[in-house]
């Protein structure tokens, strides 16, 4: 099993994995950047969609530097991991157990959507590379929005953020606010 985990780019983004539900796959998802428009794929082109994702992260990548990751398996892209102050990332003032900290970078998705892959460590791993990113950048912390009770989540299960350091924040009856201190 051969591992690779690299900084998401334009040309890479292409490359998250897809599935039969929506939004279909990480890079047609724009829930977190344009909350204000609600764009259904089922209704809106992929193709546009994808388009005002590649806006979105080159504008982020530009402003603030890198805020994606992909997990390759052998040479097949099975993850994807986003980042970025929460101001990049709009959604997150509608969270009941927001909003996040200032000065804290908020991990918008991490998953790794085929259960095959799941439970390997490899979404750990993934996790572990954003984390020593963003102290090498000497940020002060990570936060997100976990998920309770189902692990089939773009923004990843609450107890996977507990066995990985992370502490609940603010709690709530589905999305607590979790935080890492770096």
């Amino acid at each position: 099993m051969n591992i690779e985990i690299v900084s998401a780019t334009e040309k890479t983004l292409g490359d998250a994995p897809e599935w039969a539900s929506r939004p279909f796959s990480c890079k047609y998802c724009i829930y977190w950047e344009f909350p204000e428009e609600r764009a259904d794929p089922a209704v809106e082109e992929k193709r546009d969609m994808i388009r005002r994702k590649l806006e979105w992260f080159r504008r982020v990548r530009n402003e603030w530097g890198n805020c994606g990751k992909m997990v390759y398996l052998d040479g097949k892209c099975i993850g994807y991991a986003q980042y970025a102050p929460p101001n990049y990332l709009l959604r997150s003032a509608d969270y009941d157990s927001g909003p996040p900290s200032d000065g804290a970078v908020l991990i918008s998705c991490l998953f790794i959507p085929q259960s095959q892959f799941r439970r390997l460590g490899i979404g750990s791993q993934l996790l572990h590379s954003i984390i020593n990113e963003l102290k090498q950048r000497e940020k002060e912390a990570i936060e997100t929005f976990a998920r309770k009770g189902s692990s089939d989540n773009p923004s990843g299960p609450v107890e996977f953020y507990l066995i990985n350091g992370f502490q609940i924040r603010r709690d709530d009856k589905e999305f607590p606010l979790m935080r890492l201190d770096l």
